[in-house]
């Protein structure tokens, strides 16, 4: 390996050092009813999303608070040194996106049949500290 892409390599690998992410695949909650909620908390510091998320009433909230909360223990098991509260932890990228869809048929008047799609998502939390991405 070249001298030039092993240092790129290394500032990849340092500044990934200070994001961690979590998944949530094949949630059965319609996409569009997940964004709404995944609005609310993009870009806002992981304390306050987790406090707008715990008071909303949406179901899709819960779910949600869930992974943020299993983001938070991710960056916290790959900075073992470093606490939370120093970190200043931020919702850096949440992204929802359509997963797998059931297709079923309601039967309708005279013999016809009507497709229902029960939709279900992927939701992605990159979480980010703040102190040390702008040192």
């Amino acid at each position: 390996m070249g001298s030039r892409k092993k240092q790129m390599a290394d500032a990849i690998k340092e500044e990934r050092k200070h994001t961690a992410f979590a998944k949530l695949n094949n949630c059965p909650t319609s996409p569009r009813k997940m964004r709404l909620v995944a609005d609310l908390v993009r870009g806002k510091e992981a304390e306050a999303a987790l406090q707008i998320l715990r008071f909303s009433p949406k179901e899709a909230s819960r779910r949600l608070e869930k992974l943020l909360l299993s983001a938070i223990s991710n960056w916290q098991a790959k900075n073992e040194d470093a606490s939370i509260e120093d970190a200043d932890l931020f919702v850096q990228e949440i992204r929802v996106d359509g997963g797998s869809m059931l297709k079923r048929l309601r039967p309708a008047p005279q013999g016809r049949a009507h497709r229902i799609r029960k939709r279900s998502n992927h939701v992605t939390v990159v979480i980010g500290a703040k102190n040390n991405t702008q040192s």
